[in-house]
């Protein structure tokens, strides 16, 4: 947003530079970006939060430097010509047409304001111009809006744009003449009702839409865009310009409906001062007739729909001393607050400050004359919407006391750092996962209700408050998000991509939720950097296990095997499951082809998800040195024919289970199917090593082993080929 310090200073008298006074605001939390030079202007680009709708305007700017400077700031004031009226209108004027016999003036009668909607607009201040002329602005005005990169229309209309950037707070003028019944009504739209915006765009009304209407139909977005049928042309006399509060969540639905982004709705969007509303319609008012003439007609019209008041808190200067770790001065803390705008009331609810005695808040008995107050009754300004407790007004009192003044000191810790049981089979994992060339991510913990119950058998858990219907149950999986992270690589040109990622799930058990933890790891495009000598290649399914093997085997377990009881989404031939001592600790493979056409995944995408709840009930498994044997290993091959159920977990199994002491490893070399080897059969070679680390072994003892492997694998229907 463009500030244009000159026009700052008209409102506080600085004795620092540009430069200086944007460094010095920066450090108070009005942070400045940017400094741009136009001829001899200075323009800054300021990044103002979202929660400060009040600074985000030169006046609002300039009540900050006064705070941060310690000077005065002054006051920001409408000059109207007297009216001839006001001494006998005043408060007894009724703008109601059934009133009218009873005003002391007739002035004004035909702008006549209605709330039908408090809710949605607390307040709504108008006043009347007639005999107007429109034409260009004065030139101080056009240069003005130009610094902050807005472009001059017609002097009617700049008039409320320059207020807006001179206090923040919007404000509209209608063409009087055009307003059918000569009256505005704030109400919701009807259904079917049809507004031509002041954009060319003709925008379908529904009843949630806050409108601005006369006697016959809309004319206006309210704070969001007047209406172009009432709009400010060539041939205007007669203005009625209006200032107003809306609710802020009505105007961000309307304008998020609408696709409309305008400089009132940003500001009602994030809250907009109630009482500026007579202050903001007088201003315009005040620079129209200077530029285009006329004269008023009637005093201000005031409808209040309800009324907003900013509630009172105490703040405790042990509080704030607490708080902060430093003591700062019941007078300093007073300066702060009534630079910014804060109100110290007199009376029962007031303090000592200085050497004044007064009443405490608590009551009881009066301080000592010298004594510091223990608290302070603060009223908080209606701009500072923000402002809600105790702890606010300190985090105020700490950016404008500076925080470059506080030490730069740790806070009092009188524990230690706990770690979590789980932490180092957490970093085990990760570790192995970044060595083995996957990078982290994090995705969404909300998903698609569809997407949940697709991935899960239980029950799940819906939210209740959801951003949308592609968020609005918490996650049952994590191949989702991962799903949906591997898919925007893909669509984003990233061909070969490998990610991970740790999280919880969360399934609705009875009335309780059960939440638990998972790692799941996905991998398409090529298997990893190749070798200069080795040309590259797809990722494979045993690419995928052998990464699952790696992160198992740093666990210490009983049994573990692998077979093809996986997931519906995976490829039927391509996945399978680990079980470790009876329990499930992952399921991987291929994405099922299907289910990767309905995500347009045009390329193979292998999957992984560990349970880690089941997973971490073992421990890691500890390092053990051996020494390297120094007596020669011994090695035999069996070649076999064997039926397609026969798999190699099972082949490996029975072998374990003879409990061979010197057998050091049992392993496929090779499988061969077709040829001279039947249909649904396969051809394995396998190989047995036998070493000991005490002495040579002998002829007799291996032969005496291998009897036994052969006999197991005969056992399961293996024919021993030559």
């Amino acid at each position: 947003m463009k500030i244009s310090p000159q026009w700052v200073r008209e409102f506080v008298e600085l004795k620092v530079d540009d430069r200086q006074l944007a460094e010095e605001l920066t450090m108070h939390g009005i942070a400045v970006e940017g400094i741009e030079h136009a001829g001899t202007a200075t323009v800054y680009e300021v990044e103002f939060t979202s929660n400060r709708p009040d600074a985000m305007n030169h006046y609002g700017v300039a009540r900050e430097c006064a705070a941060i400077f310690d000077v005065p700031l002054k006051p920001l004031l409408a000059k109207l010509p007297a009216l001839a009226m006001a001494a006998s209108a005043g408060a007894d004027w009724d703008p109601r047409p059934d009133k009218k016999d009873e005003n002391k003036s007739t002035a004004s009668r035909d702008a006549i304001i209605r709330i039908e909607d408090p809710q949605g607009c607390a307040r709504y201040t108008g006043r009347v111009i007639r005999g107007v002329t429109i034409g260009a602005s004065p030139e101080t005005v056009v240069e003005r809006l130009k610094s902050v990169e807005q472009r001059s229309i017609s002097n009617v209309a700049d008039a409320t744009n320059y207020v807006l950037w001179e206090m923040g707070h919007p404000t509209h003028a209608f063409d009087l003449d055009r307003l059918e019944g000569g009256c505005i009504v704030v109400r919701r739209a009807r259904p079917g009702e049809i507004l031509e915006t002041l954009d060319g765009v003709e925008r379908k009304l529904t009843r949630d839409d806050l409108v601005i209407a006369d006697a016959v139909k809309p004319v206006a977005l309210a704070g969001i865009m007047g209406g172009a049928s009432s709009a400010i042309s060539a041939t205007t006399r007669n203005v009625l310009v209006e200032a107003a509060w809306f609710d802020p969540v009505s105007v961000r639905r309307t304008a998020k409906r609408h696709g409309l982004h305008t400089d009132a709705s940003h500001r009602f969007e994030r809250g907009a001062d109630f009482n500026a509303t007579s202050l903001g319609c007088s201003r315009v008012c005040q620079l129209i007739l200077a530029s285009a003439g006329g004269k008023l007609d009637g005093p201000e019209i005031d409808a209040v729909g309800r009324h907003l008041a900013r509630p009172s808190l105490n703040l405790r200067q042990n509080e704030v001393r607490r708080i902060l770790g430093k003591d700062i001065s019941a007078d300093e803390i007073l300066r702060i607050l009534r630079g910014l705008g804060f109100g110290i009331p007199t009376g029962r609810s007031a303090v000592v400050v200085g050497t004044q005695l007064v009443t405490p808040i608590s009551g009881g008995a009066p301080a000592a004359i010298g004594e510091e107050p223990s608290a302070f009754a603060v009223d908080i300004p209606t701009w500072r919407l923000d402002i809600e407790r105790e702890i606010d007004v300190i985090e105020e009192i700490a950016r404008i006391h500076g925080y470059n003044q506080f030490e730069n000191t740790l806070p009092p810790f009188s524990g230690a750092v706990v770690e979590t049981p789980d932490e180092h089979k957490d970093a085990r994992l990760r570790r192995s996962l970044l060595a083995l060339g996957y990078n982290e991510a994090m995705s969404w913990t909300f998903i698609a209700q569809a997407e949940a119950r697709s991935f899960t058998s239980g029950e799940v858990l819906p939210l209740e408050n959801p951003i949308s219907e592609e968020a609005s149950v918490m996650r049952t999986s994590l191949v989702p998000g991962m799903l949906a992270m591997l898919g925007w690589n893909l669509n984003h040109g990233t061909t070969d991509v490998r990610l991970f990622e740790a999280g919880h799930v969360f399934e609705k058990v009875g009335e309780r939720v059960d939440e638990r933890k998972r790692l799941c790891w996905g991998a398409t495009g090529q298997a990893g950097l190749s070798n200069w000598d080795r040309p590259p290649r797809p990722c494979s399914f045993f690419d995928l296990k052998g990464d699952v093997e790696t992160l198992l085997a740093a666990f210490d377990c009983r049994s573990l095997y692998y077979d093809s009881l996986a997931a519906d989404f995976f490829h039927p031939l391509r996945s399978a499951r680990a079980v470790m001592d009876g329990a499930t600790v992952a399921r991987f493979g291929q994405l099922h082809p299907e289910w990767a056409a309905a995500r347009k995944i045009r390329q193979d995408v292998f999957l992984a998800e560990l349970y880690l709840d089941r997973l971490y009930r073992h421990e890691l498994r500890a390092p053990q040195y051996r020494p390297v044997p120094r007596f020669p290993a011994v090695e035999r091959d069996f070649s076999f024919l064997f039926a397609d159920e026969v798999t190699f977990e099972r082949l490996r199994s029975v072998v374990e289970a003879l409990r061979l002491s010197e057998l050091r490893r049992f392993a496929p070399i090779e499988v061969f199917r077709g040829g001279s080897v039947p249909a649904g059969k396969y051809s394995v070679l396998l190989r047995a090593a036998f070493q000991s680390a005490e002495r040579t072994l002998r002829d007799e003892e291996v032969a005496g082993w291998t009897a036994q492997i052969i006999g197991k694998m005969e056992a399961l229907g293996g024919n021993l080929r030559g």
